[in-house]
């Protein structure tokens, strides 16, 4: 049996990503008190041959607050006994919130005649503290549209081999912002940047030419290959403390050409190691 545990922020895709699982076929439901989790997982696991083989409930700041500042303790006790397979918090910037709810006129659950939206948003984020702490992965739908939000349910969640790690690489452009939902974060803008060649500026870091450009420069060659060494190191060992997602940023000034390429070399590099890879350029997108 699967059980996947989906939280967030209201606005943020919460709703996107379990239509997405139900339609990769699991039984969902909505808004599940958190008291009545242990019970759920409880009732799915019976017998040999459960009914529902793959599951997933989503959790929202609807709950009591006494009942979410248990959550983690409870989420840990259901690991320890095999039942949670995944827990993902999704979240955006407040500033998309807003506007997502202002664009749809969608009234923000904890609003209030006494609380703004902008105040339920921040209310919202402190009772869901708790939560995000002890998610195995965040998604950060700021930059990512719902059909890019499906695709890494797909890809990134669903097609998870059981114990085995998700490493991402993404590229981006720091003058766009940083992934918060990075778990490390390399620059790269102080490699030769190929913007300044009229040739290759209108292509990206997947292109022939420019991936010539940048393997020929040996800062560049110095900079895969220190990268290259640190994860090689230290990945198992975030892999041996249970690590179910990781997510390596890789960020250039306008995420075009140095993250895109350092990406793509890393993901193939990797794809070899015993983890499920996968490699998104965020500005491509």
């Amino acid at each position: 049996m699967r059980l996947i545990v989906v939280s967030g922020l209201s606005g943020s895709g919460k709703s996107v990503a379990m239509h997405a699982l139900e339609d990769l076929g699991y039984y969902c439901i909505d808004n599940l008190p958190v008291n009545l989790l242990p019970a759920f997982a409880e009732e799915l696991s019976k017998g040999e041959q459960p009914v529902h083989k793959r599951a997933a409930v989503s959790i929202d700041a609807r709950n009591p607050v006494a009942s979410l500042r248990g959550f983690p303790e409870m989420i840990e006790k259901l690991r320890a006994e095999s039942v949670i397979s995944d827990f993902l918090f999704v979240e955006a910037d407040d500033d998309i919130l807003i506007k997502r709810f202002s664009e749809t006129r969608r009234k923000h659950p904890l609003t209030t005649d006494q609380m703004s939206l902008a105040e339920a948003i921040q209310r919202e984020r402190e009772v869901l503290t708790p939560l995000r702490r002890c998610a195995d992965i965040c998604i950060d739908t700021s930059r990512t549209n719902l059909h890019q939000l499906r695709d890494l349910m797909r890809q990134r969640v669903d097609r998870r081999p059981t114990q085995r790690l998700s490493l991402l690489f993404e590229s981006f452009g720091f003058k766009h912002g940083i992934p918060t939902d990075a778990d490390m974060v390399f620059d790269v803008r102080c490699l030769p940047n190929p913007y300044w060649n009229p040739e290759l500026r209108p292509l990206t870091g997947r292109a022939p030419e420019v991936a010539n450009f940048l393997s020929a420069q040996a800062p560049v060659e110095e900079m895969y290959g220190d990268l290259e060494h640190l994860l090689e190191r230290w990945l198992p060992e975030f892999e041996a403390d249970n690590r179910a997602y990781m997510t390596i940023a890789i960020g250039c000034t306008g995420g075009q050409h140095r993250s895109v390429y350092l990406a793509e070399r890393l993901a193939k590099h990797f794809a070899k190691a015993p983890a499920e890879v996968l490699v998104r350029h965020r500005e491509l997108s």
